[in-house]
This record gives C-alpha cells, sequence and structure tokens, in this order.
C-alpha cells in the first residue's frame, strides 16, 4: 500500500511534479512513494497547433480533393466550396473554444454533451466513437501510409493486402508505444510531421504560384473558372459541401486533451485561432495550385491528385509527393492515438467504460490502458475488409454530434446563465453554424436514408449496453469481485493508478475513505 500523504509540492521521480490537497486518501492518484499521480500539463500552443492541423492535415488534400470539385460542377464553384467550408469550421470551432474553457474537461464533445443534455446522450456519443468511428479512422488512415511506403517496391501492380494490414499494424503499435513512453514524446512526433506535411504543402503551393507567374491561369479567369462540365443542382452542391466539411475533420479534437493543455483558458482559443485559418489558406491555395497544373478533367480522373501534380512538374523529384503523403498520413495516426485514447480515459473516468481505462502510469502520466484499448480496437478493425461501409454508416453521425454539442453551448446559456466564462462568443455564431449543419444534416437523409438509418441503428445500441453497464449499479457480487481481480491484475501489469484529479469528477468506484473500491477491487498502486 501507498504510505501516507507527503508534504505538498512533493515530486516523484518520473517527473510528475503537483501540490498534494492535505485531504487526498493514500493509494489514491500516488505511486507507492507517496506521491501525487496526474495528467501533465505538457501541450504548449506550438503543439497544439500541431494537434488540430495535424489531425485536419491527413491525406485527403493530397490524394482526392476530386470530390469536391466532382459535385461542385466547376472549378470556380469548387473554391467557394473550399472557403465556405473553412469559414463554418471556424464558427464551430469558435464555439467548442467557448464550450473548452467552460466546461474545462477532456474528452471535447462528449464532456459537454454529458453535462449539457445528460449520461444518456454523453454514452451514445462515446459508443460511437468506441465501437466504429475512430478505430475504422485510424485503420483506414493507417493502411493509406503503408500504401504509399510500399508502393515504390510494387510499381507495375498493388501491393499485397497482407503486407498493408502487417505495415499498417507496424505503424499503429510503434506510435502505440510513443504515445504510452511520454506525453512529451507524442507530442514532438506531432510537431515534426505536422511541420513536414505543411511544408510539402508549401511547395505545392509555390509551384502553383510559379505556374500563375508562367501564365498557367487559364482555369481560374471568372470567364473559364465557372464553366461547368456538368449541369448545377442543389443535390450536387450539398454533397460538394458535405465533402468540404469531411476534409476539414479533426479541428476539434484539441478539445479532447483540455487537461493536459499549458494555460487552457489561453492557449485552447489560441490554438484554434490560429490554427483553422492556416488549414483553410493551406486547402484554397493548394487546390488553386493544383488548377495551374492539371485541366478539370485531368485532377476528376486521378485518385491521387499530389503524385499527378508532381510527376506533371517535379520530374525527377516526383518522389517528393508519395513520400509526403505517408509522412502526412503517420503524423495523422499518431494524433488520433493520442487525442482518442483521451476520450476513452474521460468516458472511463465517468463511469462510462471500464474503470481501469481511467487510470494512468505511476512515473510517466500516460494513459497506458487507453491507449492499449485504442491499439487493439483499431488492430481488430485492420483485420475486417469492411472498414470504408462502416464509415459510411457513422460519418454523419459524427456530424450529428457537432451540432448537438452546438445546440448545447446555446442550451447552458440559458440554463447556467452565470456560468463562469471566459470566452463568451455571440449567440450568432452557433446559430449560423447550426443553420448550415441542419442542411446538411437534411440532405443527407434525403440523399442515403438507408446509410443513415443503418447508422442511428449502430448508435441505437448503444442504449441497452448503457443500461446495463452503467444504470444497473447492483450487479452480482461475483461479477463484481471478477472485475476487481481483473482491474487489479492489469494495475499490477501496467503499473497504473488512479490520477489525482484535483477539483475535476472523481472516478467511478473511487476510493471510499477506507480506501476500498465501492464497486468491488482494490486501489493498491502498482508496483513500478
Amino acid at each position: 500500500m501507498a504510505e501516507g500523504p507527503r508534504k505538498r509540492g512533493s515530486s516523484c521521480s518520473g517527473g510528475c511534479s503537483h501540490s498534494e490537497p492535505a485531504d487526498t486518501q493514500p493509494g489514491a492518484g500516488k505511486d507507492e512513494e507517496g506521491c501525487i499521480v496526474a495528467l501533465k500539463k505538457e501541450i504548449g500552443l506550438v503543439s497544439a497547433c500541431a494537434i488540430i492541423i495535424g489531425n485536419i492535415i491527413g491525406s485527403g488534400i493530397f490524394v482526392s480533393p476530386k470530390g469536391v470539385l466532382e459535385n461542385a460542377s466547376s472549378v470556380g464553384v469548387a473554391i467557394i466550396v473550399w472557403v465556405t467550408t473553412g469559414v463554418i469550421t471556424a464558427i464551430g470551432a469558435l464555439c467548442y473554444a467557448e464550450l473548452g474553457v467552460t466546461i474545462p474537461k477532456s474528452g471535447g464533445d462528449y464532456s459537454y454533451v454529458k453535462v449539457i443534455f445528460g449520461d444518456l446522450v454523453g454514452f451514445l456519443r462515446l459508443w460511437i466513437a468506441l465501437l466504429v468511428m475512430y478505430p475504422t479512422n485510424q485503420a483506414v488512415i493507417a493502411l493509406t501510409f503503408s500504401n504509399y511506403i510500399l508502393q515504390p517496391l510494387f510499381p507495375s501492380c498493388l501491393p499485397p493486402d497482407s503486407s498493408l494490414r502487417l505495415l499498417a499494424a507496424v505503424c499503429l503499435l510503434l506510435l502505440t508505444w510513443v504515445n504510452c513512453y511520454s506525453v512529451r514524446w507524442a507530442t514532438r512526433v506531432q510537431d515534426i510531421f505536422t511541420a513536414g506535411k505543411l511544408l510539402a504543402l508549401a511547395l505545392i503551393i509555390i509551384m502553383g504560384i510559379v505556374q500563375i507567374c508562367k501564365g498557367h491561369y487559364y482555369w481560374l479567369e471568372p470567364e473559364h473558372a465557372f464553366e461547368t462540365f456538368k449541369d448545377y443542382s442543389v443535390g450536387q452542391i450539398a454533397l460538394s459541401f458535405l465533402q468540404g466539411s469531411f476534409a476539414y475533420g479533426g479541428w476539434n479534437f484539441l478539445n479532447y486533451v483540455t487537461e493536459e493543455l499549458v494555460d487552457p483558458y489561453r492557449n485552447l482559443p489560441l490554438a484554434i485561432f490560429i490554427s483553422i485559418p492556416i488549414v483553410t489558406f493551406v486547402y484554397v491555395f493548394a487546390n488553386i495550385a493544383y488548377i495551374t497544373a492539371m485541366s478539370p478533367q485531368e485532377l476528376l480522373a486521378s485518385n491521387t491528385v499530389a503524385v499527378t501534380f508532381g510527376e506533371k512538374l517535379l520530374g525527377v523529384m516526383s518522389w517528393i509527393m508519395p513520400i509526403s503523403v505517408a509522412l502526412s498520413t503517420f503524423g495523422g495516426v499518431n494524433g488520433s492515438l493520442f487525442t482518442s485514447s483521451r476520450l476513452f480515459f474521460a468516458g472511463a473516468r465517468e463511469g462510462h467504460l471500464p474503470r481501469l481505462l481511467a487510470m494512468i502510469h505511476v512515473k510517466r502520466c500516460t494513459p497506458i490502458p487507453a491507449l492499449v484499448f485504442t491499439l487493439i480496437s483499431t488492430l481488430v478493425m485492420l483485420s475486417t475488409s469492411d472498414i470504408y461501409t462502416l464509415i459510411n454508416y457513422v460519418g454523419f453521425l459524427n456530424y450529428l454530434f457537432y451540432g448537438i454539442t452546438v445546440a448545447g453551448q446555446i442550451v447552458l446559456r440559458f440554463k447556467e446563465p452565470n456560468r463562469y466564462r471566459p470566452i463568451k462568443v455571440s449567440l450568432i455564431w452557433p446559430v449560423i453554424y447550426l443553420l448550415f449543419w441542419a442542411f446538411m444534416l437534411a440532405f443527407s437523409f434525403y440523399s442515403e436514408p438507408l446509410v443513415c438509418g443503418i447508422g442511428l441503428a449502430i448508435m441505437m445500441t448503444g442504449i441497452p449496453v448503457y443500461l446495463l453497464g452503467v444504470c444497473w449499479k447492483k450487479k452480482p457480487q461475483c461479477v463484481d469481485s471478477w472485475m476487481g481481480k481483473v482491474t487489479h491484475l492489469c494495475q499490477k501489469l501496467c503499473s497504473v493508478v488512479y490520477p489525482d484529479m484535483g477539483d475535476n469528477v472523481e472516478p467511478q468506484g473511487s476510493p471510499n475513505k477506507d480506501g476500498d473500491k465501492e464497486d468491488g477491487g482494490s486501489p493498491l498502486p502498482a508496483e513500478s
């Protein structure tokens, strides 16, 4: 068992240094020396920007911006779509900035809807993320990484499926180890690879500027930019906006790690205000650069736009583009692992997932159980053959919860008008976002009712799980005892304990005054 409380301000040999509350119970959030163990605030402003930019910019801008152009029906409308979706994303991020400093808890929209709308809505958000959304997205990004790494080895054919999955698994294992080892290492990896993908995109933009200076701007002239290659329709334009919105996905990921931000009241909104305009600028001008080297027909015929662009303009240096895509996706996997593990950590802390996932390493202060859980769920998805189908089924649900969360901002204003808000945006912004969101959601149901219906059905499977796993408190003693033993064993294997959470919510089944778990199992800190 842990020793009694040390003096305030005692620090661990592993680098976790925190003030200790006078009434902290032994064994709760401590290592074997009695030192407070808690998530460390190691994410500064630069790393915060890297998390947002790195999660938004994945492979899409390099591989297939043709989805927007194909549905927009002209170059001019496509550029308008990229700008507009960037503005809408900025408005949504502004709303999340207020929520992030009003409810300063890790977990992002899961934590916000749980506080505002209650446990069930929060659990359903977590359920979709846990069951499909993050494991499938991470698996797809890892597969894209392995595809571009192996492409030079198989110039005349597609790489074998088994080799793609094996390399993707190695990528996931490596990055999970980095994230388990050190928060600082994980953020450095994110910083480096985000800088790398921005440099690659800067090269594309510069080449586009050179092309314009040479007079290659035929498709940017107004009389040609709006020249249609098929008739305009409201449905096609809506699909174009939907494609653009998905390309900006990941803008809310910084809200998942709020508790690990240095000075979150300053850095959370500031990182959002810096990152979203940068991404919008990069997306718009990268698409302009593509169109200086390719006609719309050539762009639509290519599934790897950046590679085609490089082959046209870089000659013998065209290998830079596939390498850039690989580096971009590698950083994307790292950012997704980092943030999604914090979502599962937050869910376990609230009692919506097994309490083991709410524990962190006694020395490294990293959520190892949550990271391992994220890895296993992603490897399971990696072994399935219907990853893209699953993403189609629940992709719109992610967008659904964006709207629910922003609506929650308005509800919270009326529900708790006197709540402390370091940032308070005008309600006109969430209203504008919700109008756009309602249009996109209505069109999604209209155009693909079966896909949306199956997605909703998948979400509804979370209700019986919630009733049995969360609401049913008085489970049989044998179940509690078995869960306690498994949790205790995993604690020892992973050297993890519950973190000290200060003013934050206590984990489900936190130690009572006698140091025992209320729902089975011991809070005994794992040995180092």
